[in-house]
């Protein structure tokens, strides 16, 4: 039987806010507030990456793309 298992990744909130320029503090806010999913395991807090992303919403701009 061939069994396709998906490669769940996570990072700590440190990456995650070295790598979007949040800080860890907004990330913190963020999941106490309930915008962002986060688990613990022991002491630690990990985060899904693309959750992180999801955070961050482009601006719209008066620049038109055609």
């Amino acid at each position: 039987m061939n069994q396709t298992t998906q490669h769940r990744s996570y990072e700590s909130l440190a990456h995650a806010s070295d790598r979007t320029g949040v800080s860890i503090r907004t990330l913190r806010r963020r999941i106490a507030g309930g915008q962002l999913a986060a688990y613990r395991t022991g002491r630690l807090i990990r985060v899904d990456p693309g959750d992180v992303d999801r955070l961050l919403v482009p601006i719209p701009t008066g620049f038109s793309r055609r």
